[in-house]
């Protein structure tokens, strides 16, 4: 097993990258989440973890083009044991881990430890592959647990993510806000906010990842009617844990006229609804000096005005 201790303290040479993990927003109820996701854990409803099968998947196509062995894999937030089982199957894995996020999932055994994903609990340079399906969108401060992941990672370790993003459940979130807005005059946050591709991959290279890629999924589910969504978002622990949250109950006045909404403006011909469910997948490597590296500014041997003059010629002679 990879070395436990509590993540590092910051060295002063990363202080101006690092957020302060006490003064990072508390966009999330973590909390509550735990609670959600250990109640969604024990229901167990079938076909309810569709999308992190599906994230799954994708990771696994990813992996499996990887030509290395990594001695020491962490599947991160593995409720359900699906990553750890892809990573454990893997011929290049020695030795797969699997950490559970915040709460211990009972009805899958085999979760070597329960942490938190915003304070991986790892070592600095004690891990070769870190992966993470659909648990990171929801830590309050990611480029905290970005770099905390890259000081665990050996060098040229490996790091994958998929995470909701872009724009996830903006149906969703357009009909609750208008309606709210309509029927009582004001709206809470009902739908978490998610980050878009390139800001995700702009944390990658804030994090200090080498080679780092962000590319999107997005994946269109469709529904009878607003409810059946709704259940799905609870059967996955995923209702709403935003701080900011409304306490009371959703009206039914205000679910009724959203469902109308929904119904007219997000509806196919058929009349089902769609969600729209972004799901960004992130790679990044841990700095190692084997690696590729852009050439220097000013190191090219050739202009790029000569280069198009010659294309430019070659295409008159044609």
């Amino acid at each position: 097993m990879p070395t436990l201790q509590p993540p590092a303290p910051v060295p002063d040479r990363d202080r101006d990258r690092d957020r302060d993990q006490d003064a990072a927003p508390r966009v999330f109820d973590r909390a509550l989440l735990a609670r959600r996701k250990a109640r969604a854990l024990a229901r167990r409803e079938p076909g309810a973890d569709f999308l992190l099968a599906h994230a799954v998947d994708d990771l696994a196509d990813r992996l499996a083009i990887v030509t290395r062995s990594f001695a020491t894999a962490v599947d991160l937030g593995g409720h359900t044991g699906r990553m750890h089982d892809v990573l454990a199957r893997m011929p290049g894995v020695k030795r797969a881990v699997r950490v559970d996020v915040l709460t211990h999932d009972t009805t899958s055994p085999g979760a070597h430890l329960v942490a938190d994903d915003a304070f991986p609990p790892f070592a600095g340079e004690s891990l070769d592959l870190v992966v993470s399906a659909l648990s990171l969108q929801l830590v309050n401060d990611l480029p905290g647990a970005l770099i905390q992941i890259r000081r665990a990672l050996k060098p040229d370790g490996l790091f994958l993510a998929a995470l909701l993003g872009g724009e996830t459940l903006h149906e969703l979130k357009d009909v609750l806000m208008r309606a709210e807005l309509e029927v009582t005059g004001g709206a809470a946050p009902r739908v978490a906010p998610f980050a878009d591709t390139r800001a995700l991959g702009a944390l990658l290279q804030r994090a200090g990842f080498a080679l780092p890629v962000a590319d999107v999924d997005r994946v269109t589910v469709r529904y009878g009617d607003i409810l059946a969504l709704l259940g799905d978002l609870r059967a996955m622990g995923a209702a709403n844990a935003l701080t900011e949250r409304s306490r009371r109950p959703l009206p039914r006045a205000v679910l009724a006229r959203a469902a109308e909404l929904y119904a007219s403006d997000h509806a196919d011909a058929d009349g089902r609804l769609r969600a729209t469910f972004d799901i960004v997948s992130l790679s990044g490597w841990a700095p190692h000096e084997s690696q590729q590296k852009p050439l220097a500014p000013g190191s090219a041997k050739t202009r790029l005005s000569d280069a198009l003059d010659a294309l430019d010629r070659r295409q008159d002679k044609s």
